[in-house]
C-alpha cells in the first residue's frame, strides 16, 4: 500500500488507564481512547444492568449517573469520565436509593421486558432529586428521552407520581 503510515496502527492499539469511583468503589481499567463508557461498564467492569440500545443517545437504555447527573453512557467516552463518580443501576439498587421506585414499578407492572427499566429508573431518580413533586406532564417530559416498546408509559408515569407523592408526604424512601 503506497504511503501507508504504520504509526496509525500503533496508535489504534494504544490504551489509556482511567480511574473512576463506580458504585462507591475505586476502580481502574485500561480502555481504548474511543471506547464508550457503556462498553467499559459492561465489558470491563461486568455491570450489565446498563444497556447498549440505540448507541445514539435516543433510547435512554444506557443512562448512568456521572457525578450525580443522568448521562447517556453510549455518548460518553470512558476517558471523559476519568476521575468521575459513576452510579449504575446496580449501585443505586445496592444503596437502596431507588428501592421505593423499584417497588412501585413492580407493584404497578411498569415494566415488561425490562430492557428500558434501568434507564427509566435512573431518569426518575434524577427527576425526583431535582423536583420533589413533579406534575405528570413534567414526569412525561423527563421520560421523553427513554424509549419503551412494551408498556405504553402510563404505568411508569403512575409509579413515579406515586413515589413522588409518598416521599412528599413523608413516606419511606
Amino acid at each position: 500500500m503506497r504511503g501507508f503510515d504504520e504509526t496509525l496502527l500503533d496508535e489504534a492499539d494504544e490504551t489509556v488507564r482511567v480511574r473512576f469511583v463506580v458504585n462507591g468503589s475505586k476502580v481502574a481499567c485500561e480502555v481504548a481512547p474511543r471506547e464508550t463508557l457503556v462498553d467499559c461498564l459492561r465489558d470491563k467492569l461486568e455491570l450489565t444492568g446498563t444497556h447498549a440500545g440505540c448507541e445514539m443517545g435516543a433510547c435512554g437504555a444506557c443512562l448512568v449517573q456521572v457525578d450525580g447527573r443522568a448521562v447517556h453512557s453510549c455518548l460518553m467516552f470512558a476517558v471523559q469520565a476519568d476521575g468521575a463518580r459513576i452510579d449504575t443501576i446496580e449501585g443505586l439498587t445496592e444503596s437502596g436509593a431507588i428501592a421505593d421506585l423499584q417497588a412501585e414499578f413492580h407493584r404497578r407492572n411498569a415494566l415488561q421486558c425490562g430492557f428500558c427499566t434501568s434507564g427509566m429508573l435512573i431518569n426518575a431518580c434524577e427527576l425526583l432529586s431535582q423536583i420533589a413533586l413533579p406534575s405528570r406532564e413534567r414526569i412525561r417530559d423527563a421520560l421523553s428521552g427513554n424509549y419503551c416498546r412494551c408498556t405504553g408509559y402510563e404505568a411508569i408515569v403512575d409509579a413515579i407520581d406515586a413515589v413522588a407523592k409518598a416521599r412528599s408526604a413523608g413516606g419511606a424512601r
